[in-house]
């Protein structure tokens, strides 16, 4: 099976945590490529710095809330305002091991946000969001 031509991003400062998810994308050939970034800004700037050459740019993000530097919340401000210029549209999930309510709930009142998932993300549903994403790009075997 061929990889999907889909771009996953992982911003996440777990870096067990970033290993075992590329690793379960890439064995599962869920996607071409996986972008990792250990903090919100590392990733703000590569979208920034990649904004014209929207190939480059990640399809699905899956984005920690607690993260040094920039979270995921100060991330999502961000984004927000980069939005408008950004060349494709960018499918993220708040991926998080905290079960605090007003976290959740902070999170699902971010319309850019498509889902909260309580880590770890399991690879059943890694491919549910790369199947909804084939349909949405008109890819479906």
């Amino acid at each position: 099976m061929s990889p999907n031509p889909f771009i996953l991003s992982l911003i996440d400062d777990d870096e067990i945590y970033q290993y075992g998810f590329k690793r379960t994308v890439e064995l599962s050939n869920f996607a071409k490529k996986v972008l990792i970034f250990s903090d919100g800004e590392e990733a703000i700037n590569f979208l920034i710095d990649n904004i014209a050459t929207a190939v480059a740019l990640p399809d699905v993000i899956f984005l920690d809330i607690n993260m040094p530097i920039m979270n995921g919340f100060e991330f999502m401000e961000e984004y927000i305002k980069l939005k408008p210029r950004v060349g494709k549209k960018i499918t993220i999930y708040m991926v998080s091991s905290s079960i605090d309510p007003s976290d959740i709930n902070r999170a699902k009142s971010i319309s850019e946000l498509s889902d909260y998932i309580i880590k770890p993300v399991s690879k059943d549903r890694l491919k549910n969001i790369i199947e909804d994403l084939e349909r949405e790009h008109g890819l479906s075997k």
